[in-house]
């Protein structure tokens, strides 16, 4: 399947007449609990020739393919990219942090991880994983059978919170190694561990009945970062200067050659 996904890259690329500059993973894969008929999910940072830019226009500044049952696979400008970064979007940092990496052609994905200590903002990120983690929290609830991937879908946006909470750092995009981070009640991290190796042997569908355990810890820890939220600052805003600096040193690296 890297292969076939490879091959889809390069196609994008002559078809687009663009560099991909970064590929990796973003889903369930990336996360570390795909289920055996887990579709791939990837995403890309592309540029465009340097006359594209010198345009007033607005233009397009993201590419989507069809999606299949295999294949969800999308990318952003690289313009777009650091707009979104300069605002510290949890969505990019993922990728930039994906253990399943397709493309690294270049040095800009590396040097927006060299950057991210000034431009992290723990605040609106957890504002993200929070809003995630209740929304599909109150779908849980609305039902007597749950299927056990949205166990996961509320477990790793919590755990996230817990992270940023306890480092101020953007948390890692492996489930495993958000759990590890933690001191879990026992009893909690066993009937997690059992979900987790049911949805990892099982399919997507697949339904357990509710867990009183982890419906209980999680509903404390929304009630907990709903307070939270309300008693910390959002912190300082980063500027553009490095980040435009990047994007010209980019355009230079990937067309000069």
């Amino acid at each position: 399947m890297q292969d076939a996904i490879l091959n889809k890259l390069n196609a994008i690329e002559r078809e687009n007449n663009i560099k991909i500059l970064y590929a990796v993973e973003s889903g369930s894969r990336g996360w570390g609990f795909a289920s055996k008929d887990s579709d791939y999910d990837a995403r890309f940072i592309y540029i465009r020739p340097t006359d594209w830019y010198l345009s007033i226009e607005d233009k397009k500044d993201f590419i989507e393919v069809p999606i299949n049952d295999l294949l969800d696979i999308n990318g952003w400008d690289i313009k777009k990219a650091l707009l979104q970064y300069k605002k510290s979007n949890p969505t990019l940092l993922e990728w930039l942090s994906s253990p399943i990496i397709y493309m690294e052609n270049y040095c800009a994905a590396q040097k927006m991880r060299d950057l991210l200590p000034a431009y992290f903002s723990p605040v609106p990120t957890i504002y993200h994983y929070l809003h995630i983690a209740r929304n599909k929290f109150e779908e849980v609830m609305g039902t007597d059978q749950v299927k056990i991937k949205r166990y996961f879908y509320i477990l790793r946006p919590i755990l996230a919170c817990m992270w940023i909470e306890k480092n101020s750092s953007m948390p890692p995009m492996e489930f495993s190694k958000l759990m590890a981070d933690q001191q879990l009640d026992c009893t909690l991290v066993n009937e997690i561990n059992k979900l987790l190796e049911k949805k990892t042997t099982g399919l997507e569908i697949d339904i357990e009945p509710k867990s009183p355990v982890i419906i209980d810890f999680l509903r404390s820890k929304i009630d907990y970062y709903e307070q939270y939220l309300k008693t910390v600052k959002k912190g300082k805003t980063s500027d553009y200067e490095a980040l435009n600096t990047l994007f010209r040193e980019t355009l230079k690296e990937v067309w000069d050659e």
